[in-house]
């Protein structure tokens, strides 16, 4: 009796947050296709206009573009510095592995805005903060920790035997790297990218406290554009938001597309060498 009130309990906790988020979504989507919208249970007519208004008023072809380029820019320098460090932490064993393993975690487990402010003070002392460079730099600090752990498995399902047979029968490094570690690791590449490029166009705190004018994502701007002064319609900053939830589905689809869970479990029974 006492396990099927704690189901029904789970239940019951589940099915409410489900029809809450069901709810806001669905406000949104119809707040942002309303002409008018005032103490009815829907609106009397709809219109998309406010698509239009958001994207000229809001400045969104420039804020978009700049979310394009720091998301692609941090996937692939992520995977550039994130690719050799996982590799030598899968394949070396040395005094200060878990010391480093520990300090690559810390940016992935402690809140973001903890080490964001200083790391936003520092920036701005010289003279990086409220740059597109700047927020490239902050938003990397728990994206290249994240590229490694995804990439770790990967490299330790690959048997060194290969590597090995390759040297023996002539290949360099950079070629056992073309041809053998590259192919191979091709799979994890692609699941680092993808969760990088999900994280990285979600991510608010870090970008929040670099970013300048100029320089903000798709995010903070929308941020911004809520609590700004001014008289702004509520229906445009609707679409402005159903656009940013429409960017983030989009890819979070992509991800579970191409990236399986069982993809990022460490392989605990792997032997040590």
């Amino acid at each position: 009796m006492h396990g099927r009130m704690w189901g029904l309990a789970l239940y019951m906790f589940v099915l409410v947050f489900i029809l809450n988020f069901l709810g806001l979504v669905s406000h949104v989507l119809v707040s942002a296709f309303a002409k008018r919208w005032f103490g009815t249970p829907l609106p009397t007519s709809f219109t998309t206009e406010w698509f239009t208004y958001a994207w000229t008023e809001f400045g969104l072809a420039h804020v978009l573009g700049i979310t394009v380029f720091v998301a692609l820019t941090v996937v692939f320098l992520s995977l550039v510095l994130g690719f050799p460090a996982a590799y030598i932490l899968a394949r070396r064993n040395f005094r200060a592995k878990p010391v480093l393993m520990l300090l690559y975690f810390l940016p992935l487990l402690i809140p973001q805005m903890t080490y964001g402010i200083p790391l936003a003070t520092t920036m701005f002392r010289w003279g990086v903060g409220g740059s597109v460079t700047g927020v490239i730099l902050a938003v990397m600090v728990p994206m290249v920790p994240l590229a490694i752990f995804i990439l770790m498995p990967f490299f330790e399902q690959i048997s060194l035997n290969l590597e090995w047979g390759a040297a023996m029968m002539g290949a360099n490094r950079f070629q056992v790297f073309r041809r053998i570690l590259l192919p191979l690791t091709l799979p994890g590449l692609l699941t680092a990218g993808v969760l990088v490029l999900v994280n990285t166009v979600s991510n608010f705190e870090l970008t929040f406290l670099v970013s300048g004018a100029g320089s903000q994502t798709l995010v903070v701007a929308l941020f911004y554009n809520v609590f700004a002064g001014g008289v702004r319609p509520v229906y445009s900053v609707d679409a402005m938001a159903l656009m940013y939830m429409t960017t983030v589905m989009i890819l979070l689809l992509v991800a579970l597309r191409y990236v399986r869970p069982t993809q990022m479990v460490f392989r605990l029974d792997q032997p040590r060498r």
